[in-house]
């Protein structure tokens, strides 16, 4: 079974939340905070492994999530980081952000990380927050809260040869006749049901992976049939080869069957349907319509296409056939067709450069409330029953301008202002 698209969620681990102790030592006066940070939430990444071949296993898992942090200790002990966590993905995985709807990663390469989801920062203990008019703070911080991300997964094929055509025109025989892969093969519509992929050796020059892409046929790319399922895996395909049936065995023509064919392929992407291909008429050993085989000719003469006359089914032609190709290959470059976001993430490192806060007025202008994230995790940081704490949140709020905006709004003495639940009296 090939699984091929899932959808998951991870979350990154918490940071550990900072310490609030005093030193209290035998003969040691006065010694003052001394609580440790917070340890680092996790991280989560994804990792191309080799020995995945599917997206099988996110079948039966679909939540991950990395360590937390550590909480910091008394003597300055800052806690232990989270274990990050490593999600194996196969080759040619693309990751998509359901929520903001954009591609993030392109994992092409074997042993590729990128990380999908940061862990939150370690709350910093008291310790950190003495200062020479504040020497006894009796609070610290929390840890931040770890990224969550809800994601889709997709396994498209990185091969370099593409077979495409109708069912039944031959392209499992050619496949299994010119590589080690084995796909079933019988004499009905959609035989085959998972794409196949195959290392082909030519006598002279580089080897090169085939793969057979099952189930497009008229209406594929509007989801008929197998449709879009494996329209997909043509994309990273370098070069096409279009399987034709000459012989008329399912009583279609076979010029009509490349018109249609191609029409899904530039339905479906314009830029599947400008790679260059290459036609291969098939099944030439029990081809008796000599006009057949005269359309198709002109058909490639026409549209100035590499036209090769072969039989999958007793080997005629196999050899040249694939020598062209390893030949064409070489002045063919990869191209990657997937448009990654290349600022997704950057957010995460500045989060805490960003201050949107929203601030609303009630009540004739008598009652403010600050919301936002930022308002979050400063609140945090604070002990509302402890006078150091409240002040070391007024100095903060100062510093980001949110003052300053109340006053701009006319706050005045005797005005309250609720902060994450908590109601304070406004005055000067």
């Amino acid at each position: 079974m090939v699984i091929d698209y899932v959808k998951i969620s991870v979350k990154a681990g918490d940071g550990g939340n900072g310490a609030v102790s005093f030193r209290r030592e035998k003969y040691v006066a006065a010694g003052g905070p001394d609580g440790g940070d917070g340890g680092r939430g996790g991280n989560v990444y994804f990792k191309v492994d080799s020995n995945t071949s599917t997206l099988l296993d996110f079948k039966y898992k679909k939540k991950f999530k990395a360590e937390n942090g550590k909480n910091g200790e008394g003597a300055r002990k800052i806690g232990k980081s989270g274990q990050d966590l490593y999600i194996s993905v196969p080759k040619g995985t693309i990751i998509r952000d359901v929520d903001k709807n954009v591609v993030v990663a392109d994992l092409s390469e074997e042993g590729q990380e990128f990380l999908i989801a940061r862990g939150g920062r370690g709350g910093k203990g008291n310790a950190r927050f003495a200062t020479p008019t504040r020497q006894v703070p009796n609070f610290a911080e929390q840890g931040h809260k770890g990224a969550e991300k809800n994601l889709e997964l997709e396994l498209k094929m990185l091969a370099d040869v593409g077979l495409v055509g109708f069912p039944n025109v031959g392209k499992s025989t050619l496949i299994s006749r010119v590589s080690s892969a084995k796909p079933k093969i019988a004499n009905y519509h959609f035989t085959t049901l998972d794409p196949a992929l195959g290392v082909v050796k030519p006598h002279n020059g580089e080897p090169f992976v085939m793969a057979d892409i099952p189930g497009i046929i008229e209406g594929a790319s509007e989801g008929i049939g197998l449709g879009i399922e494996f329209l997909k895996h043509v994309e990273r395909t370098r070069l096409l080869l279009h399987v034709l049936d000459v012989a008329g065995s399912e009583g279609r023509n076979p010029v009509e069957d490349f018109n249609k064919i191609n029409d899904e392929l530039k339905n479906y992407s314009k830029i599947l349907a400008s790679k260059k291909q290459i036609v291969v008429a098939n099944k030439m050993d029990i081809a008796n319509d000599e006009k057949l085989i005269n359309e198709v000719e002109e058909l490639c003469k026409e549209k100035k296409l590499k036209l090769f006359k072969i039989s999958a089914a007793t080997n005629d032609g196999l050899d040249e056939l694939i020598d062209y190709i390893a030949q064409e290959l070489k002045t063919i470059p990869k191209e990657d067709i997937v448009e990654v976001d290349q600022m997704y993430g950057i957010e995460d490192e500045i989060v805490d450069q960003e201050w949107n806060i929203e601030i609303e007025s009630r009540k004739d202008g008598r009652y403010y409330i600050l919301k936002g994230a930022p308002i979050e995790r400063l609140m945090s940081k604070v002990n509302v029953f402890d006078v150091e704490s409240r002040q070391y949140m007024q100095k903060i709020l100062r510093q980001i301008g949110v003052m300053d905006k109340l006053k701009e709004m006319e706050i005045s003495n005797g005005d309250f202002i609720e902060i994450d639940g908590y109601i304070l009296e406004y005055s000067e």
